[in-house]
């Protein structure tokens, strides 16, 4: 966890100092219990302290730890209630954000009480990996963690640790955007050698959707057919459906249970915004999302262990479910897992949202033709560039705001062509035109790569993934 800078710690809403508090509270336990130096702990608590004072003189309450404020915003089912203005706002479902830039990650990672990706942690991984970092952590588009030091001493101590991610399926076609977390999450299976289980939240769809279990069940099947066209090792990767396993394995709903004793309709309210009128399916579904953080939810995989640690890699919209994992792991008797956050993937049309399933021409789909991905970028590409030719070559244009630059962020490899490409348009030596072919170029055979290895995933390869067995690994 991340101290809040000095001087902030008085900043934000009740409910952000809520959460903030809940973050500075875990932190003061991990120090105790790691017998870290009095100052530091000293530290901590004095700030846990402030926090506590700040959310009173907000409220006129003592900060009770079940018992979020009441939110004065009208009650939604779709989140915490809406943005004020100039204001981020990010929760499982919505990410709005009036700057053309995206989201401010660095006060996002002050509000959830993450802590920074920096330069240390990245030499770190390829130090223990022996591997240069993905260019999604060089980039920076990995940019928020929660404990990942603890993991590299894991590895580091020949102690064991596992991988889970997960995919909500709610449509048959997954756009670029959907491959960020599946494409690291592979690389991370590369080079730490570790076993992988990805959860596929048919469940949480036929909840929040207008979609009957059937047609959930299916989106799960066509989508982890894209997610194997990753190259996940079949030998290392389990793949389910919730609708499938939770019937199939008793370990795994145990462990729902156990979560579900442990949180209270409040504290669900306070971190996600539930409304009186949800139906009680999305209420208990947090603890399912939650489960698989812990190895006892897999016994086909580890046994009977219940010490083998999680790292998540997610994007950061994804955050909140795993604040509560992490908040009730300790409580029964479970390791905290460990959490990799991603930026999000901009839409087309600029990075204030994310992409939309339902709009096609958002994103790049993987079912896209080349025909397809060039018309798209040609013609709905946000452009960062100026209104003339010649104001172009006089001021050059914004990377910040461009969407194709800020696509081959994630997917051009080359770092010194990237910074190329960076100083040209900046300069205005390269035109918007220029710089929108350089990303079609890119992303025609990335796609086109894809469709080929899914061509090739057959419905039993499928369901050789979906099935419940032991998988390969080192660790004892």
């Amino acid at each position: 966890m991340a101290n809040m800078p000095n001087g902030e710690q008085g900043c934000g809403s009740p409910l952000e100092l809520f959460h903030s508090i809940a973050a500075q509270g875990e932190l003061v336990r991990d120090l105790k219990a790691r017998n870290a130096a009095k100052d530091e702990i000293d530290s901590a608590v004095k700030m846990l302290l402030s926090l506590k004072t700040s959310y009173k003189a907000a409220t006129g309450e003592d900060c009770k730890v079940d018992c979020p404020p009441r939110d004065p915003a009208p009650e939604s089912s779709e989140g915490l209630g809406a943005p004020a203005a100039n204001e981020d706002f990010v929760d499982p479902w919505t990410v709005q954000t009036s700057s053309a830039k995206g989201i401010d990650y660095d006060k996002l990672i002050v509000r959830f009480g993450s802590s920074k990706i920096d330069k240390e942690l990245v030499n770190r991984i390829e130090r223990a990996t022996g591997q240069k970092p993905h260019r999604f952590l060089r980039r920076g588009i990995f940019f928020s963690h929660r404990d990942m030091h603890q993991i590299l001493d894991a590895y580091e101590n020949k102690k064991p640790f596992y991988l889970y991610t997960g995919r909500g399926p709610s449509s048959e076609a997954m756009h670029v955007g959907h491959l960020i977390p599946f494409i690291f999450t592979k690389w991370l299976q590369d080079v730490f050698n570790v076993p992988l289980v990805i959860q596929m939240t048919d469940d949480e769809k036929y909840l929040w959707k207008d979609l009957t279990l059937d047609q959930a069940y299916s989106y799960a099947v066509e989508n982890a057919k894209d997610i194997i066209a990753c190259g996940f090792d079949i030998n290392k990767t389990f793949i389910f459906s919730d609708l499938d396993y939770m019937g199939m394995s008793p370990g795994f709903y145990k462990n729902v249970v156990k979560i579900q004793k442990h949180v209270t309709f409040n504290q669900v309210k306070g971190i996600f915004g539930f409304s009186d009128s949800d139906c009680i399916g999305k209420i208990s579904f947090p603890a399912i999302q939650a489960a698989p953080s812990f190895s006892s939810s897999f016994p086909q995989i580890f046994g009977d262990r219940t010490d083998v640690q999680c790292l998540i890699p997610c994007a950061i919209d994804q955050d909140p479910y795993f604040r509560m994992t992490r908040d009730v792991a300790p409580r029964i008797g479970y390791p905290k897992p460990a959490l990799l956050h991603s930026t999000f993937f901009p839409a087309l049309q600029g990075a204030q949202t994310k992409m939309s399933a339902s709009d096609p021409n958002s994103s790049i789909f993987l079912t896209d033709t080349a025909k397809q991905i060039k018309t798209k970028v040609n013609k709905h590409a946000f452009s960062g560039g100026r209104d003339t030719i010649e104001e172009h070559r006089q001021f050059g244009g914004n990377c910040d705001v461009d969407v194709s630059f800020m696509y081959l962020t994630f997917f051009l490899e080359d770092d010194d062509r990237l910074e190329q490409i960076r100083r040209d348009y900046t300069s205005g030596a390269m035109l918007t035109g220029e710089l929108k072919k350089e990303l079609i170029e890119v992303l025609q055979p990335l796609i086109a790569e894809h469709q080929a290895r899914r061509r090739q995933v057959t419905d039993e390869i499928v369901k050789e993934f979906m099935t419940p067995r032991k998988l390969s690994y080192d660790f004892q």
